[in-house]
């Protein structure tokens, strides 16, 4: 089980599109492939339209994300949450680290 990560250049922004659950098993392998990508990046554009779930180990990756855009001084915007992903980021409080969307 993983999950699928694309990324494009749109505009001058790195967008990823994130496909799958982000769960324990998966958010490790999720974390190598995000950081090189923002740490490439300007601007990131992370599009969870077709991640219909996220565990506390997902949002962890997703804090780690943002903490190295922040670093960065870049930012770090999400696109496409689910009703599931928008209701666990904001009983969480993790809506509140990101700029969210509706889309891109």
């Amino acid at each position: 089980m993983s999950v699928q990560v694309r990324s494009r250049e749109q505009d001058g922004v790195t967008v990823v599109e994130l496909e799958g659950e982000i769960t324990s098993v998966t958010s490790a392998e999720l974390q190598r492939s995000l950081l090189p990508l923002v740490e490439a990046a300007g601007r990131t554009v992370l599009d969870l339209s077709r991640v219909p779930y996220i565990s506390s180990a997902g949002l962890r990756t997703l804090l780690l994300v943002h903490r190295n855009a922040v670093r960065k001084q870049t930012g770090t915007v999400l696109v496409g949450l689910t009703a599931e992903v928008r209701f666990v980021m904001a009983s969480t409080g993790f809506l509140d680290f990101f700029d969210v969307r509706e889309s891109i």
